[in-house]
C-alpha cells in the first residue's frame, strides 16, 4: 500500500454531548454538522497540540499498514461555543480549543478489547506491537489497551502518548536508534510471534514518500514550535526523518520485542 494523496474531511462541531473522564486529556463526545458523532481530542488539553499530532500520525500509519482505525477529521470549534457549559473545567477546555481540533469517528456500541475474552490473530498482534515499538507508544497496556471491539473486529484508538521524543526537540536524533524498553508492558506482546516475518514488509512502507502526505495533511498551527523557532515545515522534516530512519533500523526495536517476549514465555 502507498499513500498518493491524503484527504482529511473537515467538520464543524455543533453540540457537546459528554466528556470522557477516563483519560487526563478529557476528550469529549460531540456532534458535527455532517450528522455524525466524534470523540474530539482538544488542542487546549494538557499535552496540547503535540498529542493531536501523535494521534494523527499514529492513526494514519496504522491505517497505512492495514490495521483498523476510526476515521479522523479536523473538527472546527467556534469561539464562544462553551459559554453555556456549566462545568468550569470543560468550559475552560473549550475556550482554549477554539479552532481546529482532531475528531475520531465514534464507534457506537464498541467495547474495550479484553485479551482474555477477545480473539486477535498472532499476525495482527505482531503488526500492532511492531507499530507501537516504532512509534514508542507507551500507552497500550493491560490497564489501558486503547483497542476496541466493534463488529467483532479490533480497532485501534488513542495514539496521543506516542512519539514522546517531540516534547523535547533538542535531542530527537538520539531517540532514533533507541530500543523501546516499555514494549515489555504491551498488552499483545505474548501474541506477537510473527514480528520477524512482518518486519521486512512493514519497514519498507515507512518511506519518505509515504510519510510526506501524512505530515503534509497536519495543520501548520499544530506543528509550529515558537519556543525553538521552528517552522511547520521544519517540524514536518523532523518527524519524517525520525520515522523513516527508525524504520530503516527496525532490527533494533525488533530485537527488543523478541527479548521481551522471551522473558514472558
Amino acid at each position: 500500500m502507498e499513500i498518493n494523496n491524503l484527504e482529511i474531511r473537515k467538520v464543524h462541531i455543533t453540540r457537546y454531548i459528554q466528556p470522557f473522564r477516563e483519560g487526563g486529556s478529557l476528550p469529549g463526545l460531540m456532534d458535527a454538522d455532517d450528522g455524525f458523532s466524534y470523540v474530539i481530542k482538544f488542542r487546549g488539553a494538557g499535552q496540547g497540540k503535540k498529542a493531536l499530532v501523535a494521534e494523527f500520525i499514529g492513526g494514519e500509519l496504522a491505517r497505512l499498514l492495514g490495521l483498523r482505525v476510526p476515521e479522523m477529521v479536523f473538527a472546527d470549534l467556534d469561539e464562544g461555543f462553551g459559554r453555556t457549559e456549566p462545568d468550569e473545567e470543560i468550559q475552560d477546555l473549550l475556550k482554549f480549543s477554539v479552532g481546529q481540533n482532531l475528531g475520531v469517528s465514534f464507534l457506537n456500541g464498541a467495547i474495550t478489547f479484553d485479551l482474555n475474552a477477545d480473539f486477535i490473530s498472532e499476525e495482527e498482534a505482531s503488526k500492532i506491537v511492531w507499530l507501537d515499538a516504532l512509534l514508542m507508544n507507551v500507552d497500550r497496556t493491560v490497564k489501558n489497551t486503547n483497542m476496541l471491539m466493534w463488529n467483532r473486529e479490533v480497532w485501534l484508538i488513542d495514539h496521543g502518548a506516542a512519539l514522546y521524543f517531540h516534547h523535547s526537540w533538542d535531542n530527537w536524533e538520539e531517540h532514533i536508534p533507541k530500543p523501546f524498553v516499555q514494549i515489555a508492558n504491551h498488552v499483545l506482546l505474548k501474541r506477537a510471534s510473527m514480528v520477524d516475518q512482518i518486519n521486512n514488509t512493514y519497514k519498507t512502507l515507512m518511506s519518505v514518500e509515504n510519510l510526506r502526505p501524512i505530515l503534509a495533511a497536519i495543520p501548520d498551527d499544530w506543528l509550529l514550535d515558537e519556543i525553538r523557532n521552528l517552522s511547520a515545515q521544519e517540524v514536518r522534516h523532523v518527524y519524517i526523518e525520525f520515522l523513516s530512519r527508525r524504520a530503516t533500523d527496525s532490527e533494533i526495536f525488533v530485537k527488543q520485542i523478541q527479548d521481551a517476549r522471551k522473558n514472558t514465555l
